[in-house]
């Protein structure tokens, strides 16, 4: 019977020659590459995405020279996009403000019964921000601004857990046990609410005030709740947004957080600093104007300086809020001003 003859002893045999690599089909289940058409216009600072989603649908938008009609679109650096004829301009980097936003005004781009918005008293000077949430029209205090629709979705989902500090007023004489049922949390029409912090600061005539603590917003979420108790809240001011302090700001004024600060407290990669813009300027073209867009209505009282345990003779400085959170300050305070852009 033959053998195969073996390689020569100490030298190894033959080894089997590679086959040639078939031409790498695109994997079905991959990621495409780029980004997807909204983000990069809502980081451009053109519009946030659902409204770049409808300026797209309107045939506004053009990716290298060719119109289109859907969102479902990944682009990259190397892809040319413009926006009603005119380049997209570079994206800019990520910036928050804080702003007082006072009573009377909506937290919306337009209002379909005329009433007048916060877009229309910020300053002029200041780029297309989006607002962190709402506050509802009675309501005042801390409302956190970016020019990035990222940072806008990080902030407003449940999981991120940032606790929102408020000074609620509310009429009536109660007792710390009236709360317990906001503690363990609450349905109210088929809705569930999480539980809220709530601390009896002190009785002042026929109201009280109260500080409460929650970590997701929902639409009018502690007037319903107190009313749910029996209780009716005459006013609400949110002092704090997770580390975010309202501080010393009035109605009406802006704050630009410092980019490092915004860096550490949002985890964003380290970037190089960069000279700060020109200060917002109010209508009259001045810095240091003050401030337009007054609440509609004086509110009856003043809160306490502190957010919690025992408030300081009323002021009517807003209160600062004691707690682990820390306050990262920002820059120069910006008057308000109309703005016709928006």
């Amino acid at each position: 019977m033959s053998k195969t003859p073996a390689s020569p002893k100490g030298k190894p045999g033959p080894k089997p020659q590679p086959r040639k690599a078939a031409a790498a089909a695109p994997d079905a289940g991959a990621s495409p590459e780029g980004d997807r058409i909204a983000k990069v216009l809502s980081r451009a600072g053109v519009a946030s995405r659902r409204e770049a989603e409808r300026m797209i649908a309107e045939g506004r938008v053009s990716v290298n020279g060719e119109k289109i009609d859907s969102p479902a679109l990944n682009v990259t650096a190397a892809d040319r996009i413009s926006v009603d004829g005119k380049p997209l301009p570079e994206a800019e980097a990520p910036r928050m403000w804080l702003y007082y936003k006072p009573i009377g005004l909506v937290t919306s781009n337009s209002d379909e019964k005329g009433r007048t918005t916060i877009f229309d008293e910020l300053p002029e000077d200041m780029p297309r921000v989006m607002t962190v949430g709402r506050l509802d029209i009675n309501s005042e205090g801390l409302l956190l601004l970016t020019n990035d629709g990222g940072i806008k979705r990080k902030l407003e989902l449940p999981s991120t857990g940032w606790l929102r500090r408020y000074r609620v007023r509310i009429n009536g004489r109660p007792k710390d046990e009236d709360f317990a049922t906001l503690r363990k949390g609450l349905v109210i029409e088929g809705e569930r609410f999480q539980p809220m912090t709530v601390a009896l600061d002190r009785q002042q005539g026929a109201n009280a005030w109260l500080t409460v603590g929650l970590r997701e917003g929902k639409n009018r979420e502690i007037r319903r709740a107190m009313e749910d108790i029996g209780f009716n809240v005459n006013r609400l001011l949110r002092v704090s947004y997770g580390p975010f302090q309202l501080g010393e700001l009035k109605p009406g004024e802006v704050e630009e957080l410092r980019s490092r600060v915004v860096r550490d407290q949002l985890g964003l990669e380290p970037e190089e600093e960069k000279p700060a813009g020109r200060p917002t300027r109010s209508r009259g073209g001045k810095p240091g104007g003050k401030p337009a867009g007054r609440p509609m209505g004086k509110p009856g009282g003043k809160p306490g300086q502190k957010a919690q345990g025992r408030p300081g003779k009323p002021s009517g400085k807003p209160p600062a809020s004691r707690g682990s959170d820390t306050a990262p300050r920002g820059v120069g305070k910006r008057p308000v001003g109309k703005n016709p852009r928006r």
